[in-house]
């Protein structure tokens, strides 16, 4: 009888320290996923929203994208990449999406509607339009070692590196590889427009 009640006795300590290592594993393991879902964040990959049409048509107002943040520790932004990039506007840190168009050491200059990189036609098709507002790059502008100029595809509904304050000085102005998060990679949501952007 004493031999049976010390038998239960030793089964529930038994169940009691399994039970509070399955405890311990369990939040070892809920606690390693986060770890690692906060590196993720900030290394590698990070969901953005789009907010506006300043990209219409190639990305509409709502849609969810990840941004692969890795990409450009090992290469060079390239043109007509889609980027983002922190921008304060109205006192709140924004995410700005926007395409690449003037490279490292270029001159960009926007004249009768179109774009020019060192004096050459820039051959492309992502703008909706003729550009209306030349801003900025109605003058040349000479890119430094680590700058690149911008636009939205809706190029006449666009806060980008072309757009100037009331005393004409560059709002958005030309982007510094550093401030660049990362590059759009792949739209999540709506569903139905689910793939990698080119």
């Amino acid at each position: 009888m004493k031999k049976d009640k010390a038998n239960r006795q030793a089964d529930e300590n038994q169940d009691t320290s399994e039970m509070i290592w399955d405890i311990i594993r369990t939040f070892m393991y809920i606690l390693i996923a986060a770890i690692l879902a906060l590196l993720i964040l900030k290394y590698v990959g990070q969901r953005t929203v789009v907010n506006g049409a300043s990209m219409n048509n190639t990305l509409a107002d709502g849609d969810n994208l990840i941004v692969d943040k890795i990409t450009y520790r090992f290469s060079d932004p390239k043109r007509f990449d889609i980027i983002v990039f922190p921008f304060k506007e109205n006192g709140e840190e924004l995410n700005y999406i926007k395409r690449i168009i003037g490279l490292p050491g270029e001159t960009v200059l926007i004249k009768d509607g179109k774009i020019y990189i060192n004096g050459m036609l820039l051959e492309e098709d992502y703008g909706l339009e003729d550009i209306k507002n030349a801003g900025y790059a109605e003058s040349p502008v000479a890119l430094g070692d680590d700058e690149y100029f911008v636009l939205g595809d809706n190029r006449n509904n666009s806060k980008d590196s072309r757009e100037l304050d009331q005393y004409s000085n560059p709002i958005v102005g030309v982007i510094h590889r550093s401030t660049i998060m990362g590059k759009a990679w792949l739209r999540i949501y709506p569903f139905s427009d689910f793939g990698f952007l080119h």
